[in-house]
């Protein structure tokens, strides 16, 4: 496995990030124990950093890895605005994970300099907290160049956590080229790097290769790259792609063919929450009941957990 410093933060991260959304209830629905035993695999394999969040409802799945690796890297993020709410997101990460600290926390999907001073009220609070040892570095996550390019003007975010995959699937206002120009003026500024979404949620499973031939290009400004992973095939697959080996092939191919969507159940009540919820826009709503544009979806989920009627899940 390959490392790298996470920007000025000290802290040294593989360079495969493993993402735990797709291991909880919005997507694959693991129990605590199953995803312990994909965890441990990634361990063997040289892994050394999780992201979770909040809303993932991961928590015990990451309780888990922390057991069973107690020094494991754990990102976390949170929607919260003020420092009530940031006090009560800082408070949950650390018991649901079983820490007195978590290394990375963020402010959750940013998408302007104008959210990040709407913000401003937790991040100080999260600030304060890192000076106090119970957080390693701040910073923010994003699906918007805008957002990036704010985040340039804010040198106390350490750490912020871009969405860029080859053909800029879901990238909430721009292209791959002009993400990637305020990805490699925030690496420059010192601000470690994150990668999510190098595969496009899924959509890109059949151009896996060129992705990750893309993603792993950009050794001179991403220090590590958050994948999501279900099964064991698909940890030794990103594994051996990260460490600079060759995967089975027979393995490959059989991801390659695997391919993911948003469905929607026939009992959806059009209420629109959802709607409201996608910042993508790629959801809207026809005849009474949501529909989705696959091609703005990056299958992220976020829709599904404002459902109330639990209609929306990744398949």
């Amino acid at each position: 496995m390959i490392y790298h410093e996470l920007g000025r933060t000290g802290i040294t991260v593989s360079k495969l990030c493993f993402g735990s959304l797709t291991m909880g209830p919005f997507q694959r629905d693991l129990t605590p124990a199953q995803g312990a035993v994909l965890f441990e695999r990634a361990f063997e394999h040289g892994v050394n950093f999780i992201d979770t969040a909040h809303i993932y409802e991961t928590y015990p799945h990451v309780r888990e890895a922390v057991r069973i690796k107690p020094d494991v890297i754990v990102c976390s993020k949170s929607y919260a605005y003020d420092r009530a709410g940031a006090e009560e997101t800082l408070r949950t990460c650390l018991e649901g994970i079983g820490r007195d600290y978590v290394d990375v926390f963020l402010l959750h999907e940013q998408e302007s300099i104008h959210t990040i001073r709407g913000h401003r009220e937790a991040l100080e609070y999260y600030i304060e907290m890192k000076k106090k040892g119970y957080i390693r570095a701040v910073g923010l996550s994003t699906h918007y160049v805008a957002c990036m390019d704010g985040a340039l003007r804010h040198p106390e975010l350490d750490v912020l956590f871009p969405l860029i995959n080859k053909n800029g699937i879901g990238i909430a206002d721009g292209t791959t080229d002009q993400m990637l120009e305020k990805i490699r003026a925030a690496h420059e500024l010192g601000h470690g790097i994150i990668a999510m979404k190098p595969l496009g949620g899924g959509h890109l499973i059949a151009e896996r290769e060129a992705c990750l031939d893309f993603i792993l290009g950009l050794d001179d400004c991403v220090d590590t790259i958050a994948i999501g992973m279900q099964s064991i095939a698909e940890v030794d697959y990103n594994c051996a792609r990260f460490s600079g080996e060759t995967p089975d092939p027979a393995a490959a191919e059989e991801l390659r063919q695997t391919k993911r969507r948003l469905l929607i159940q026939d009992w959806c009540e059009g209420c629109g929450a959802c709607v409201a919820a996608c910042h993508n826009h790629a959801l809207r709503l026809e005849n009474g009941r949501a529909v989705v544009d696959p091609d703005k979806c990056a299958l992220c989920s976020y829709c599904a957990r404002v459902c109330p009627q639990f209609t929306i899940k990744v398949i």
